[in-house]
């Protein structure tokens, strides 16, 4: 019911400010100011006339004139703001956008996903281009938002690279295929046949740090990135665009003073690890016969992160490493990533039909290393530094897309087309001593402490392969009234066969006001991840080892416990919204309903000791407790989405943009698994923290309100953003454990002169009054390390401050 009447009031409210903005923009030509010339910044701006390929495969339609809702982010609403990171810079600017900033949590410390409409992060499909990208190798395990996930990491794209980003909110795997059930992410590319520029940017921590045991101040931390782009023209209209850039930043510490030393001081390291990172990228394209034309793009980028695991106090470590450590020691999670986005594709019209043919290929490779760690079991001689091992996954995608508009009704667009796609997924071990049992005390426990490295019997390759095909109709029937159809299927290797359909419908019923709405089914393909990354150790339990982790759900263990072939979950959406504009001003205000079934979770480890029949499973194998991804959780969300604009132009005081938006969501698991094929009743498969973590782990309100501003090279942007209540549930059944962010309202300012060539210059802060999110209670974090809650939607790393320099040519 409070999301219901917050809802309701604030659609009531923005509905009220458009009748008085369209009422205040009924003016004579005479009354009207003259619109003063654009400058640099402005010309780039987003505005409601902006021309979308994404949700529609119609050529020259608008944002605004779409069935479904789409948001066309600038690029350099991106680029102006503190972050130096893609998914950071999406959130704050894009209110269905989250983006949590973990921290403890191993790989998903550096491979941040994000998430849309609160749903899981692999629910949202990303294209580059309109060609599909590819996911992270890295499967979140970890007690983080989005656990269980394998998504695309969103920050391999720097900012300077693009263009535009374009977020359809709405189903649409019938026109995209598997993943796109809360909606899909189209990143644009810069296309530039001349000019360049250069930037640096320079930033740095200036804040108060109130945790539940003490209270510090910190100046530093800084960040440093300089980016650069150059575009080079050939021939009649080829195009090189080549941007690059290098990243460096220092770890941040939000933890908690540790009550288990005396006197009392910050013996971990909580918060964003440390990073350096370089990216290039290349788009291209040319004509080559005719109206033909060749097109591609290359993306690389290393990325090196250093992400801490929990202190290992001298009271602790000093039984098995008395020398090697006489002080304690803080593990280091080193995580490098490699990552090729690439495509290659021909366009052009045969006879009155438009062909698009392109390849792309994808890949990500994350190795990891424990830095300034031990293996216990090796005593002092352990060394200090391991090899863990490393995750691969590729996607090789072949399509064709086929257009063609026809004179029926006032017309009718028919498109189809084809796809193919090969995926591939492995895990290599790591060095011995990351893994195994010293000479030295055999009955410690294994491996590298901090992170263990992947063993032989992690080991795993594996492949598949889909096809798919799609028959997408959009036909404008009368001038006021649009109707879409599309169909698609899909036949995997793995699983079999799956059908989506989607029917989208807009009537206008003036020129500044309309209705839409759509329905479709969708579906999300379980991941390679999900059916086969292989996580076990050995664990010592009197004297003897005993495996424990994560194993397939058809491996011999998972299907010994019941464990079944993993099947695609499956969605059913429902939109309606509504449009309005007139002259500056324009509200979009969309309502949905998603219902999703067979959704896969991770459920939790399955001991031998629940009961003498699991113990007799599991004794076979010398397995102690397993645990496997499982179909069967059921959700409900539904919510709404606002979002107003309204530019004002004066000749004396430039142009103002102003931006209110919000998003309303709730999410309610609705099912949850009790038995496996073989269990009945198991173990809780999905702990009470895991359900609410999917129901409460994203703000249920979200509202960004912003004002642009510019006049001739001068120019500003202030930001005020609230989020709502998120819960990060802890172990105890009656909510005792339970940690909570709180409401928040951050504030950003930046102030900048930009020359179309020539000189730039900015300066801006970031979460201006140094908001955190309310501090984890003493009582639950003993060892002082977490400090505030992770699932916090805008971090907890306090006030920064930023300087931007730059040149253009």
């Amino acid at each position: 019911m409070i999301h219901s009447r917050t809802a309701l009031a604030l659609t009531a409210s923005i509905i009220a400010l458009a009748g008085q903005a369209a009422h205040a923009q009924q003016t004579t030509p005479a009354e009207s100011a003259p619109a003063p010339q654009a400058g640099p910044e402005e010309a780039q701006s987003p505005a409601a006339g902006d021309i979308v390929v994404t949700g529609t495969r119609v050529a020259g339609r608008s944002k605004l004139d779409t069935a479904s809702p789409v948001d066309v982010l600038s690029a350099n609403s991106l680029r102006q703001q503190g972050t130096t990171e893609l998914g950071a810079s999406l959130a704050t600017v894009a209110p269905s956008i989250d983006f949590p900033r973990p921290s403890a949590v191993d790989g998903t410390d550096a491979i941040r996903p994000a998430t849309l409409r609160g749903l899981s992060p692999d629910q949202t499909l990303v294209l580059v281009n309109g060609v599909r990208s590819h996911t992270a190798a890295l499967l979140n395990i970890n007690g983080s938002v989005g656990r269980g996930s394998a998504a695309t990491d969103l920050n391999t794209i720097p900012t300077v690279a693009l263009d535009r980003i374009e977020v359809l909110r709405d189903g649409a795997s019938a026109q995209y295929g598997s993943d796109a059930i809360a909606g899909v992410v189209n990143v644009r590319l810069r296309e530039a046949r001349s000019g360049g520029g250069v930037s640096a940017t320079y930033g740095f921590y200036d804040t108060d740090i109130d945790t539940a045991r003490g209270h510090r101040s910190v100046t530093g931390e800084h960040t440093l990135s300089v980016s650069g782009w150059q575009g080079v023209g050939f021939g009649e209209d080829g195009f090189l665009t080549v941007s690059g850039e290098y990243l460096e930043r220092q770890p941040t510490n939000r933890a908690d003073y540790d009550p288990r030393v005396t006197p009392n001081r910050v013996t971990g390291r909580f918060g964003d690890p440390q990073v350096r990172q370089y990216s290039i990228w290349a788009n291209a394209g040319t004509t080559i016969a005719g109206d033909w034309k060749l097109y591609g793009w290359f993306g690389y980028q290393d990325r090196d992160t250093r992400s801490a695991a929990f202190p290992r106090l001298p009271s602790a470590s000093g039984a098995f490493v008395p020398t090697l450590y006489p002080n304690g020691f803080l593990p280091l999670i080193n995580t490098k990533s490699t990552d090729v986005n690439s495509a290659i594709g021909v366009k052009g019209s045969l006879g009155d039909w438009n062909v698009d043919v392109n390849v792309s290929y994808g890949r990500n490779k994350i190795g990891f290393r424990t830095l300034n760690s031990a293996n216990y079991s090796y005593g002092d001689a352990s060394q200090t530094d391991f090899s863990d091992g490393a995750l691969i996954y590729d996607q090789l995608v072949g399509g064709i897309d086929v257009t063609r508009e026809f004179p029926v009704f006032r017309s009718l667009n028919v498109a189809f087309g084809i796809e193919g796609r090969r995926e591939g997924f492995k895990i290599t071990p790591g060095e011995p001593a990351s893994y195994n049992s010293g000479p030295a005390f055999p009955l410690a426990q294994p491996g590298a402490q901090g992170f263990v490295g992947f063993s032989p019997i992690n080991a795993i390759e594996k492949h598949r392969q889909n096809g798919s095909i799609y028959l997408d109709l959009e036909a404008q029937v009368t001038d006021k009234l649009l109707i879409g159809l599309a169909g698609r299927g899909e036949d995997y290797s793995d699983f079999g066969t799956t059908a989506t359909g989607k029917v989208s419908i807009r009537y206008d019923f003036a020129p500044w006001f309309a209705l839409r709405g759509t329905a479709s089914t969708g579906f999300r393909a379980p991941a390679l991840q999900q059916q086969y990354f292989t996580s076990v150790a050995s664990v010592i339990q009197n004297g003897a080892p005993l495996l424990t982790g994560l194993y397939p759900s058809t491996s011999p263990v998972g299907a010994a416990l019941g464990g079944l072939p993993l099947e695609p979950e499956k969605s059913t959406n429902f939109s309606v919204g509504t449009v309005i504009r007139s002259g500056g001003f324009d509200l979009t205000v969309d309502g949905y309903y998603i219902k999703i079934r067979d959704q896969i979770g991770l459920s939790e480890n399955i001991q031998a000791s629940f009961s003498p029949e699991v113990a007799a499973i599991l004794a076979p194998f010398g397995v102690q407790a397993a645990r496997f991804f499982i179909n069967g959780l059921a959700s409900t969300t539904q919510g709404i989405d606002v979002v107003a604009h309204y530019r004002l132009r004066s000749a004396g005081a430039g142009t103002f943009d102003f931006t209110v938006a919000g998003n309303v969501n709730t999410i309610d698991v609705t099912r949850v698994p009790t038995s496996t094929a073989v269990l009945d009743p198991a173990p809780t498969l999905f702990a009470r923290s895991r359900i609410l973590t999917l129901e409460q782990g994203t703000p249920g309100e979200k509202v960004t309100g912003s004002l642009d501003w510019s006049l001739d090279r001068i120019g500003a942007t202030a930001r005020v953003t609230y989020y709502g209540n998120v819960n990060q549930p802890g172990t105890a059944a009656d909510g005792s454990a339970d940690i909570f962010t709180g409401r928040h309202v951050i504030t950003d300012l930046e102030l900048r002169y930009q020359a179309a060539k020539g000189a730039q210059i900015a300066l801006g802060v970031s979460n201006l009054f140094d908001v955190y999110p309310d501090a984890t209670a003493a009582a639950l974090n003993s060892t002082g390390v977490v400090g505030f809650p992770y699932y916090s939607p805008f971090g907890f790393n306090g006030r920064y401050l930023y300087a931007r320099a730059g040149l253009n040519w």
